[in-house]
């Protein structure tokens, strides 16, 4: 007996009765099928075939239906030209194979047999229930768009386009995954991006074969350069200003059907401490805001282990007083400095995952609350010191202000192995840890772009949009990716002088 793959490639019979048979077979004991037999200009059998729910019916009955039904033509006429010169309807394509057929139905089109022609027609009647655009919850900013993407492919391309309207802007389209058919969009500016890079990517999303692609997730983990890296190599973002940014610069935007999450590729360390509001602020408020974050990095990567090699091994460092006040909040405490560490640390984690995890409106003030709750009982309890709640709250607070949440989760990550490093070493073992970190930042690559640039190897020229945003219009050049010189982005801006016509006396 042959199977539904089989009957995929079966090619298309010149009888109607047949065709029929065998998409029966196809879509057996699927109860969301609808399909109805008609006569075509009023001598010719005709089968309709489409999914519940996946259609506009009321464009099928008064574009589709009704054209057909109404028609009067010989037999010998009624081909595809016939057929879209009657049907009110933009998109009528001929399926050549049951399996294009099959992949059009999938995405909510309307499937069209003919008694006589050896091949489907398929009319696009999209109809499902989608979200409406709104601004991104977890990239929230105070200045600048407020849309982000949606789950539907067409959407988010359409708000690519609104940005960037020069025909360079190109969308390739790919279909991954055995059963769920996924629709991919590979964007790039023809000119911009390196060509090189686009054919990576390209050859990267065509090995991929794996049953369903669900999420952006399964194509970042699949086309990453290293996979056991605790850093995203890839940039994850909702916003298509973010997007059209990165495309702007030669890089390449993968979109996914089902998902508003669009992956951006090459990225660099850096860009995981940018904001898309740096760019529509006062260059000096963001260069500022970009030292704090970098401050803050350090101090949520650091600050713990920090305190438990200082305590354990470096009590020297301390100031005396501040040592006596330390030393008399951690008298009745059982438990050495690293175990104290672990244990908040571990509970302010699982405070924070239960707050993503609950309903928005209970989420939040389990996560504050809960915090303030079990770090008071948990000090007049004495299984931790006040200086040890002080520490894990900055901490906390530290890490909030990561605006890329993978970015920061890999922080949050290894600050443990750091911790641990620190309680055994000291400030030896905390020196170690970081110098781990950076021989493997150094040597990770995001699609062959080193993932420190332009800090390593260093690039004088781009180092205007590293640790400091600088102004819009002294950013001339794009950085350079895959070895590819930069290139002009603006032309030189001559900014008028004092007491010129048009700028302030």
């Amino acid at each position: 007996m042959m199977d539904i793959l089989e009957y995929r490639h079966t090619p298309f019979s010149t009888r109607l009765t047949d065709n029929i048979e065998i998409i029966k077979k196809i879509y057996n004991d699927s109860a969301d099928i609808r399909s109805r037999s008609f006569p075509l200009a009023g001598n010719t059998d005709a089968f309709l075939l489409f999914i519940d729910g996946m259609i506009n019916e009321q464009l099928l009955d008064l574009h589709v239906l009704a054209p057909l039904l109404q028609a009067r033509a010989d037999p010998d006429k009624i081909d595809f030209s016939y057929i879209s010169s009657i049907v009110a309807a933009s998109q009528l394509v001929i399926a050549a194979s049951f399996d294009e057929l099959l992949r059009s139905i999938s995405n909510g089109s309307v499937a069209l047999l003919v008694d006589g022609l050896p091949f489907g027609i398929t009319v696009s009647l999209p109809g499902w229930q989608q979200r409406s655009i709104e601004e991104p919850a977890a990239e929230s900013i105070i200045r600048g768009p407020r849309e982000g993407f949606t789950e539907t492919l067409s959407v988010n391309t359409s708000m690519l386009r609104r940005k960037i309207k020069d025909p360079a802007l190109k969308l390739s389209s790919f279909q991954v995954g055995r059963y769920t058919k996924t629709e991919i969009m590979l964007a790039h500016i023809d000119g911009i991006a390196n060509h090189d890079l686009v054919e990576e990517v390209t050859s990267r999303i065509g090995k991929i074969d794996i049953d369903g692609v669900l999420e952006s997730g399964y194509i970042e983990g699949l086309i990453e350069d290293n996979p056991y890296s605790p850093f995203p190599q890839i940039q994850i973002t909702e916003r298509p200003d973010v997007v059209s940014a990165a495309l702007l610069e030669g890089k390449i935007a993968i979109l996914l059907d089902g998902t508003p999450f669009c992956l951006i590729a090459p990225t660099t360390f850096f860009s995981m401490l940018q904001s898309p509001e740096d760019y529509y602020q006062r260059f000096m408020i963001s260069s500022f805001i970009r030292w704090l974050r970098f401050l803050f990095l350090l101090i949520s990567l650091l600050l713990p282990s920090l305190y438990v090699a200082v305590l354990t091994f470096h009590q020297e460092m301390v100031p005396t007083s501040l040592l006596l006040s330390i030393a008399k909040s951690r008298e009745e405490i059982p438990f050495p400095a690293l175990v104290e560490a672990l244990l908040m640390e571990v509970s302010f984690e699982a405070l924070r995952e239960a707050g993503v995890r609950l309903p928005k409106q209970v989420g939040s003030a389990v996560s504050i609350v809960g915090a303030l709750v079990i770090g008071q009982a948990a000090t007049s309890a004495g299984l931790v010191s006040s200086p040890m709640v002080m520490v894990v709250a900055i901490t906390g607070i530290a890490s909030f202000l990561l605006p890329q949440y993978s970015a920061g989760i890999a922080i949050r990550v290894l600050r443990f192995p750091i911790m641990f490093l620190s309680g055994m070493f000291g400030l030896l073992g905390l020196m170690l840890g970081l110098l781990t970190i950076i021989v493997h930042l150094c040597s990770l690559r995001s699609l062959g772009v080193p993932y420190l640039q332009p800090l390593a190897p260093m690039k004088w020229s781009e180092m205007l949009d590293t640790f400091i945003r600088g102004p819009i219009w002294g950013m001339r050049k794009r950085p350079s990716l895959t070895g590819r010189k930069n290139t002009i982005r603006q032309a030189p801006f001559n900014r008028p002088e004092q007491g010129e016509e048009g700028a302030p006396s």
